[in-house]
């Protein structure tokens, strides 16, 4: 038989042990983020129908989606988790209560070119709030203090929060009487990060936008200073467009509950170069950067849209939502050499290691160890005992404990310290606390540890 040389397929990351570890403790620290504030876990299914998928895309998506069929049914893996999300909110609706607050951390997957931290199965991790009708402003005002929260759970410290109105936008190029090209001339200003102001003019001229309005276009978006200073100087368009008054009142708010909220000044600002290239965000609008490694771009975007699940029922359901792409923050990070390693990562707390032929002793401790919370796990192998000691270190468990003839008959137990070298006896009683102390000290840290200065 043929042997087939074992191979991951490109744009799918796989990890070791290690890194596995790691990457859980990043995702783990975003659930207890959400949970703070009220969401709840959901888990929709990797393939949908693909027409329910294709309802909200086409074009670039219909390019993108991986798309099979099974019999007669024509299916796609989710290619986001918004879309199962408002598939999920129009079937559910009288079954749910509203405001609907969820979170999702799960896989997504992109037929794109697979490239330098762009992957083409990864993981999201989203919230989402859904509104019955109407969803109040205060819902956006609140989703800087948890973008704030999650990323200062993980370790950063470093980072942005960048915000903006889409109705701001709305209103400004109307005033300039570009009311049926606001969604073109946004989709083009939004490639300012990725392609200069320079070529965003040039390209908006291009795209017949005349260059006295793409100057203004220019000015306006290179509006900056402090968040007072920007709404202060926004504040001379008031009056001229209804829509531009809304979101300006709607921005003002926002910026008002920061301190409410908890969210220092330094890690937010208002930017009116964000517009988000989607054309369902219809209010706030988020994109949050590390300060110190701009060209990774953002890593956390979403905002406010008016109508969820249009495609899928006639109920309004709006919403507001952000999306952080933890595949590509993980794998960055990582590169930066971000990932604090420090953490524990071993898969158990502790080596119980027999040195009987007797087994009872060192599978009652191992059971007594795992009923008071410890990681156990009993080795048995027929090695030497430095092939066994070699392991333990090799997995980096912390612990390893002994259970030779002369404490089974004293009644004790020997531990051994792997990361200090220390090696002591104990009651069997007193071993558990002793090793959770213990852990618990060296489980003080974050995911992720940023590099001073």
């Amino acid at each position: 038989m043929d042997i087939i040389k074992p191979r991951v397929l490109s744009g799918f990351m796989e990890l070791l042990p290690e890194e596995q570890v790691k990457f859980d403790c990043m995702a783990e620290a975003l659930r207890r983020t959400y949970a703070l504030y009220g969401f709840t876990p959901l888990d929709t299914p990797l393939i949908e129908a693909a027409e329910v998928l294709l309802a909200k895309g086409g074009g670039e998506t219909e390019k993108q989606i991986y798309r099979f069929t099974k019999g007669d049914s024509d299916l796609a893996l989710r290619f986001d988790l918004t879309v199962p999300l408002a598939r999920y909110v129009a079937l559910h609706a009288n079954e749910l209560s509203f405001p609907f607050r969820r979170y999702q951390i799960g896989k997504v997957y992109r037929g794109e070119r697979a490239q330098r931290g762009r992957f083409r199965e990864f993981y999201q991790a989203d919230i989402d709030v859904i509104g019955d009708g109407q969803l109040d402003i205060l819902n956006e005002a609140e989703i800087p203090s948890i973008i704030y929260k999650s990323f200062t759970a993980l370790g950063l410290k470093r980072f942005q929060i960048r915000v903006n109105n889409r109705k701001i936008l709305t209103g400004f190029y109307a005033m300039l009487g570009l009311n049926e090209r606001a969604a073109d001339v946004m989709r083009t200003v939004d490639k300012l990060d990725k392609i200069g102001a320079e070529k965003v003019r040039a390209l908006l001229v291009e795209e017949g936008v005349s260059p006295a309005s793409a100057d203004e276009i220019m000015d306006f978006i290179a509006i900056s200073g402090s968040n007072s200073e920007v709404l202060s100087a926004l504040e001379r368009y008031r009056g001229k467009n209804e829509v531009f008054d809304q979101g300006l009142d709607e921005l003002n708010t926002v910026v008002s509950y920061l301190g409410a909220f908890g969210v220092p000044e330094k890690n937010f600002a208002v930017d009116l170069a964000i517009a988000r290239g989607l054309d369902y965000y219809t209010g706030t609008v988020y994109e949050t950067k590390l300060l110190d490694h701009p060209e990774i771009g953002s890593i956390c975007s979403g905002g406010r849209y008016d109508n969820l699940a249009e495609y899928y029922t006639k109920q309004k359901l709006p919403g507001v939502g952000i999306s952080i792409g933890l595949t590509r923050l993980f794998y960055v990070l990582g590169e930066q050499g971000y990932l604090n390693p420090e953490l524990p990562s071993a898969p158990a707390d502790v080596l119980v290691l027999p040195m009987t032929d007797d087994l009872a002793p060192a599978v009652a401790l191992a059971t007594r160890l795992r009923e008071q919370g410890v990681r156990t796990q009993l080795y048995r192998e027929q090695k030497k005992f430095k092939a066994k000691m070699a392991y333990a270190d090799k997995l980096h468990v912390p612990y390893v404990l002994f259970l030779g003839e002369d404490e089974v008959s004293a009644g004790v137990v020997s531990y051994k310290d792997m990361v200090t070298g220390e090696q002591r006896t104990a009651l069997p009683d007193e071993v558990a606390a002793l090793i959770l102390d213990g852990l618990a000290k060296r489980r003080q840290g974050t995911p992720i540890v940023e590099p001073e200065g």
